[in-house]
């Protein structure tokens, strides 16, 4: 098994193809967006390929330790606003191929009208002591 994170932001690098901003959505759209992250993470529990997964808010800063005795570094909220994570999910699969079918299946979540989204989600393998290793 490898385990994989999975990164839904804000702004990707590319725009999703149904690309409505959440805040223009229904409350209905909405719920039926997070009703089919969740039946996906059931889906998951089912088949012993969850770890984890948790929403973000959009707030948040950049943190440097500045030396000792001294208080630390705050820049921000962030770098650069493509950056912002809006949440994430993490997998352990059999292989990445699998991970991908995943992290597919993610990314048509409903938006707008019910449509699914398409949108760019960041696939990322742990690194542990073999990288991307498969058992």
């Amino acid at each position: 098994m490898a385990k994989y994170l999975m990164l839904k932001h804000y702004r990707g690098p590319k725009g999703a193809v149904h690309d409505v901003p959440m805040d223009r959505w229904t409350p209905e759209e909405v719920d039926a967006h997070v009703r089919f992250m969740d039946d996906l993470a059931d889906d998951l529990r089912a088949s012993g390929e969850f770890v984890d997964a948790q929403a973000l808010s959009p707030g948040g800063m950049w943190v440097r330790f500045d030396g000792e005795g001294k208080p630390p570094v705050v820049d921000g909220p962030f770098a650069e606003t493509k950056d912002l994570i809006a949440g994430w999910m993490a997998i352990d699969v059999e292989s990445e191929e699998r991970a991908l079918e995943v992290a597919s299946v993610l990314s048509s979540a409903p938006g707008a009208g019910g449509i699914p989204i398409g949108e760019w989600l960041e696939l990322r393998p742990f690194l542990d002591d073999r990288p991307n290793a498969v058992e």
